[in-house]
């Protein structure tokens, strides 16, 4: 008889602690130690130690039943030895679903479920190791990207000084072009006045000759005979020879005022000079007007935030494209996003605005502002969020509200290193 006794308390001693445990975490069992009361967690309440599991709620806090659903906001551990412990709603306690891969919320319900635990946490740890093994990878490409980044940040600067010292060369050839060409028009100007001059002369000698043609051609016919000369003026025998009627025939004034009328080589050459000049002129501005773009434009990159040490610099001039059904989206770090449709259409989704991480990490994410706008809607922007990956590639595009868009954008300078720590988990 005592014997059964004892076996019985043994029994009743073990379901006891069975029923005392259950959903309970290591870190919270010293709360339910058995004694002959029991106080809720939060301080509010003291029920006596049978109440605990016993299917009805009596803390506000649901601390008495981890192991039932009869607490609303209550929770239940799962251990699930070989994956990760975790909690669940204590609602979810014996529905007949299986939520912890150990089947320990299910321990009063008529479902069987296997435990898959062991093969979560292979799994887990293979795709664990997977990850480390990107990460790794990412790290040793990041590194040479650091490096690419130091020594092209380095050119960029030396460009920078060379273009520089070109834009003051040009600018001491632009004041001698302007000083050669204020001389080429000087002399232009003068040569003109010159001709100015000397046709002044030849229009009153013209003059001269037409009116003296104009008397001695009587009939008005446009031509002097030898007769009409007779009838007006005394013939006069040269010593050496005499008029002949050819030479006495005059044609109009035209043949006397176009020999006037030559032009003056002087004035050709002077055109021609400050034609020159004014074409050299021209070629010395257009260079130094494109030294100055160039040189803007290179101080604007080399303004750019790219990384505590420029890593993010190779992405500068760099696109990246991604096809999701009918639309193409081309993202172009530091400058802008685009999406264009099937029918040739491209619309801006945003323009480089700035870094927009957390402040843990203020490189983890992009924000592109000031897109085309919505009809009827907000402008488009965009958020591209960056991560690790061992190639440099736009990996998806979403649009979670009208007119904006997250990109994911993976990139070996997005990987950070990180502690590697086992069995760590949270007990919320």
């Amino acid at each position: 008889m005592r014997c059964h006794i004892v076996i019985a308390a043994v029994f009743w001693s073990v379901c006891v602690d069975s029923r005392k445990i259950r959903g309970i975490s290591l870190s919270y069992k010293r709360f339910y130690r058995e004694r002959k009361t029991f106080l809720c967690i939060d301080g509010s309440k003291m029920i006596p130690f049978e109440q605990v599991n016993d299917d009805y709620c009596d803390c506000e806090d649901g601390s008495d039943e981890p192991g039932t659903a009869a607490c609303p906001g209550g929770r239940f551990y799962c251990t699930n030895l070989g994956f990760r412990p975790h909690y669940i709603q204590s609602s979810r306690v014996n529905d007949g679903i299986c939520d912890c891969c150990d089947a320990s919320d299910e321990y009063n319900s008529h479902t069987r479920c296997q435990n898959s635990c062991r093969n979560l946490g292979q799994r887990e740890r293979a795709d664990v190791e997977g990850q480390m093994r990107t990460l790794d990878e990412g790290l040793r490409l990041k590194q040479q990207l650091i490096e690419e980044g130091v020594l092209l940040w380095r050119e960029k600067q030396a460009q920078l000084r060379d273009l520089q010292q070109v834009a003051e060369d040009l600018q001491v050839k632009l004041e001698e072009h302007r000083r050669r060409k204020h001389e080429a028009d000087r002399l232009k100007e003068q040569t003109l006045k010159a001709r100015e001059a000397g046709d002044s002369g030849h229009r009153r000698q013209n003059s001269t000759v037409t009116s003296i043609f104009q008397i001695l051609d009587s009939n008005k016919d446009g031509s002097i005979t030898v007769d009409e000369v007779q009838a007006k003026v005394a013939f006069v025998q040269d010593e050496e020879r005499a008029l002949s009627d050819d030479e006495a025939v005059i044609k109009g004034t035209h043949g006397a005022a176009d020999s006037l009328a030559d032009e003056d080589p002087n004035i050709k050459a002077a055109e021609m000079a400050a034609e020159r000049e004014a074409a050299d002129l021209k070629k010395v501005e257009e260079a130094y007007e494109t030294a100055n773009m160039e040189i803007s434009d290179l101080r604007n990159k080399l303004t750019i935030d790219y990384g505590t040490d420029w890593e993010f610099l190779f992405l500068n001039s760099q696109c990246y494209q991604l096809k999701v059904y009918e639309y193409t989206y081309t993202l172009c770090p530091f400058n802008q996003v685009t999406q264009k449709s099937a029918a040739g259409t491209e619309v801006s989704l945003g323009k480089w605005g700035t870094w927009a991480g957390t402040p843990e990490n203020q490189y983890s994410q992009m924000r592109y502002e000031s897109g085309e706008p919505c009809w009827q809607g907000p402008t488009r922007n965009t958020m591209v969020t960056l991560t690790c990956g061992t190639e440099t590639a736009l990996r998806s595009v979403r649009e979670p509200s009208k007119c904006q868009y997250i990109m994911d954008f993976q990139t070996p300078v997005a990987c950070q290193p990180v502690l590697k720590q086992q069995g760590v988990h949270s007990e919320l």
